[in-house]
Formats: structure tokens, C-alpha cells, sequence
């Protein structure tokens, strides 16, 4: 996608969906928000949230936050919360630099408690700032409401900052939450871009990147971007990279309505498809389009499907003998590789199923990997995706893929990389590729995943 900046006279890429704080907007309310957020975390002594939609600039937001947060503050960062409590209680004792392997609960909370006392005393403020926190499972968000407790004298020991989708509120509605529920004390909501600022934010990271000229988005090309992005700050970047590259592609140093329409065709924002229906019109069209597939797929079971019309056209599966449950995984694992194909995963998923098999036999439980995905593992279309982009980009030897329900729920993860310590695999990761840094991989250790 760097094909087009001799073009425009750019120094680097000015879209990239990676965040860099040098491209922070504080247009649109942005910069008040993260003046706010600052003030929040360094006097309030509650925990702090901040909501908003897929792509509207929270972990910006957040990368901003350890940026700006004053020298006294220490910030923790957990890129990942969809970890089981006991997971994420470790995961916080690392970030404190604290050994966890092999203690109990009660006693890595007791170190943690302990450290975090240490800090106290010295004069620093310690700030948890916890990214996708909508992805928390139940426990894990019993777990911070306890870590929200930790106090010396008057004082919290520990300031929480939660970054999630609207999900997240909708979770906390529930009753069994309510405690949690009050410990917030600021929330702020960012939402997304109004169409007047898009021009603006476009703009912005043009300049950023090195531009000088007049602006190259036409006006009917911004007012195209701004209604298909919904104002959300990723979409804006992923059509304005494709309409530049348009643009380039055929010469020109203007982006027009064609551009726009070529990169919109190309990005496949399904979703706001469906926000185009406020007209009337739009909506017509898509239901209409429904409806079709709709008959489309029953004339298709119909046709294919099986059909109960005599003893012969059973499934032959009906007539063999019951599979045998699946032995435990040796790991403590959902299941052993033998029942894997049973849950239609893809090829790429299963064969980086078996190499992970075969590592994790003999892995030191003290070495480290990259955590690139942690996803449920219903989304297999994702699973296999994601690993057919990280082949591309990586060693596929050196990739590998597990199922597992520490967490209470079935997940699969995505994992790359052996290395002896977390320094070695944290170096490792800042040499991924930006494709791959997009996923917010972190390190973790191979004891974990027991």
C-alpha cells in the first residue's frame, strides 16, 4: 500500500490502521477526552471506562494515555483480557515484574498487594489500563472489581481504566454485576467522527505523513467516505488508503467519487450497507436481496439436503456405531486432536492444530510465545483467516493453534514462537510485521497455557 507515496509526496503511509500516537486527532472532542481521562486517572480513586464502537480509536486513546499519564504513574497494560481470573491476576504480577509461576491465588494476589504497597510508599500511582475489556469473562471482571479494593490508609493502591464496546455496558447492566457497577466512577463514550470533522481528520494525518499539497480528497469523495465509515475512525483510514492507491492506479493526483466507490467495493463493509437503509430506498433493495437468498437457500436444501424417503437414503453416518468420547487433553484442554474435525475448523486451523500438538509435548513450561489471537471457537471463517494472512507474513513452522476452556468458555488460540524469556520474545514481537502488530499480540509464557 506504500506504492502511491512518491506519488502524493508522502514520507510514509498516512492510513495506516496500526495506531501511532504521532497521528493522534484531537479534533472531534478527542484531545478534551484524553485531557479528561488524565485528570480521571491521576485524581479520581474509582475505576474509570471508556466505551466505544469497533474502530472509533480506543486503543489510540489508550497508546495516548501511556504517553501523556505524568513520570510518577506507572502503567500496567493488558492488551488481552480474555484470560481466566488466575490467568490475569499472572499477567498483572508479570507486568509488576513479579514471578508467578507456581503460586496459589491468595498468594499472587498477597505479592501483588505487596508491590503495589511498595509503589505507594515511594510516591508513584499505579494506573491498569486494560484494552477489549467487553471480552472479559465473568471472573476475570470479578477479579478486577477485587483488585479495585486494594487500598493503603485513604488511598487506592491500583487505578483501573477499562476500554470496551458498547457491549461492555450491556454486561454490567446485568444484577450480578451491580457491584462492579458502582466502583465506576467516570465514564466517557467515544463516539465516532461527525461528518464536518472527516475533512478534517483526513487532513490531519496527510500532513502528518509529509503532504504539502491542496487537499486531494475531493468534496464529494469526502462526503462518500464520512457516510460509508459511519465516522469511525478505521473505516475512514482503510477507504482513504484504497481511494489513494485508486487514485494513483490511474494517474491522478485528485481522489474523486469513482475512487471512493472503487475502494468502498473493495473493503466490503457489509454492516453499513445495512445503515444506508434509513433512506428508504436502500433498505428496499437489501431486503428484497434477503428475501431472495432466503428461497435461494431453502431451494438449495431442498435440492441437496438429505431426504428421509426410505431406509436406503439415511445418512450412512445413522447406521455406524457411536463415536467413543474424546480422552482428556494431557493439558487440560477441551479436546484431544482426534475430535477437532468434528467442529468443521479448516485445514490451516487443524494442521496448526497438530503442530501445536507436537510442540507443546516437550515445550519448557518456562519458555515464552507470541500470542497473536485468542478467539472463540465458533468463528472458525476468523481462525482460518487469520492464519492464512499470519502464514503469508511468518515462519508458518513456527505458528500454531490450540483449543482451549481454561477460561470457561471454548476458545481457540493463535500462538508463534519459542523463545527462553519474555525479553526474547518481547524483542520478537517488535520485529513482527505491521499486519500482524494490528492483532496486538503480547508475550506470554508456555506454563499458561496449562
Amino acid at each position: 500500500m506504500s506504492l502511491y507515496l512518491e506519488h502524493f509526496g508522502l514520507r510514509e503511509p498516512p492510513f495506516r490502521i496500526t495506531p501511532h500516537t504521532d497521528y493522534f486527532f484531537s479534533g472531534a472532542n478527542r484531545g478534551p477526552t484524553l485531557d479528561a481521562l488524565i485528570y480521571a486517572i491521576t485524581q479520581d480513586e474509582g475505576i474509570v471506562k471508556v466505551t466505544g464502537e469497533v474502530g472509533s480509536g480506543k486503543t489510540m486513546l489508550c497508546r495516548m494515555l501511556l504517553e501523556r499519564l505524568p513520570a510518577n504513574v506507572d502503567t500496567l497494560y493488558l492488551a488481552n483480557p480474555s484470560l481466566s481470573r488466575h490467568d490475569m491476576l499472572g499477567a498483572l504480577a508479570d507486568e509488576l515484574g513479579l514471578a508467578s509461576e507456581g503460586k496459589a491465588p491468595h498468594a499472587l494476589m498477597r505479592a501483588v498487594q505487596e508491590t503495589l504497597i511498595e509503589r505507594y510508599a515511594a510516591g508513584k500511582k499505579v494506573v491498569l489500563l486494560i484494552d477489549e475489556a467487553h471480552a472479559m469473562p465473568a471472573e476475570s471482571l470479578e477479579e478486577i472489581r477485587l483488585l479495585s479494593n486494594l487500598e493503603a490508609k485513604s488511598a487506592k493502591l491500583l487505578q483501573i481504566a477499562l476500554f470496551a464496546q458498547p457491549e461492555l455496558d450491556e454486561r454490567l447492566a446485568a444484577n450480578d454485576m451491580r457491584q462492579l457497577r458502582e466502583r465506576i466512577t467516570q465514564h466517557f463514550n467515544l463516539s465516532p467522527l461527525q461528518a464536518d470533522d472527516v475533512a478534517g481528520y483526513l487532513e490531519f494525518r496527510l500532513r502528518t505523513a509529509g503532504y504539502h499539497g491542496p487537499n486531494p480528497f475531493s468534496e464529494a469523495a469526502i462526503r462518500q467516505i464520512a457516510e460509508t465509515s459511519q465516522g469511525l475512525s478505521r473505516r475512514i483510514n482503510i477507504l482513504a488508503d484504497k481511494s489513494l492507491l485508486a487514485a494513483y492506479s490511474r494517474g491522478s493526483h485528485q481522489v474523486d467519487s469513482n475512487d471512493v466507490v472503487i475502494a468502498i467495493q473493495d473493503a466490503r463493509f457489509a454492516p453499513l450497507q445495512r445503515a444506508e437503509s434509513a433512506a428508504g430506498k436502500h433498505g428496499l433493495i437489501w431486503g428484497l436481496v434477503g428475501a431472495l437468498l432466503a428461497v435461494i437457500l431453502l431451494i438449495l436444501a431442498y435440492t441437496f439436503g438429505p431426504r428421509a424417503t426410505g431406509p436406503d437414503s439415511a445418512p450412512q453416518e445413522s447406521t455406524a456405531p457411536a463415536a467413543k468420547p474424546a480422552p482428556p487433553h494431557p493439558l487440560g484442554l477441551a479436546e484431544a486432536p482426534a475430535a477437532l474435525a468434528n467442529l468443521r475448523f479448516g485445514p490451516l486451523t487443524r494442521r496448526h492444530m497438530e503442530q501445536y500438538e507436537q510442540w507443546i509435548a516437550s515445550a519448557p513450561r518456562r519458555h515464552y510465545f507470541i500470542q497473536l489471537l485468542a478467539t472463540d471457537a465458533g468463528n472458525t471463517g476468523r481462525i482460518e483467516d487469520f492464519l492464512a494472512r499470519a502464514s503469508a507474513a511468518l515462519d508458518p513452522d513456527e505458528l500454531r493453534a490450540y483449543r482451549s476452556s481454561l477460561s470457561g468458555r471454548d476458545r481457540v488460540g493463535v500462538i508463534y514462537g519459542d523463545f527462553p524469556s519474555r525479553e526474547a520474545a518481547a524483542a520478537a514481537m517488535l520485529a513482527l510485521p505491521e499486519s500482524i502488530k494490528a492483532a496486538q499480540p503480547f508475550p506470554r509464557q508456555v506454563s499458561r497455557l496449562y
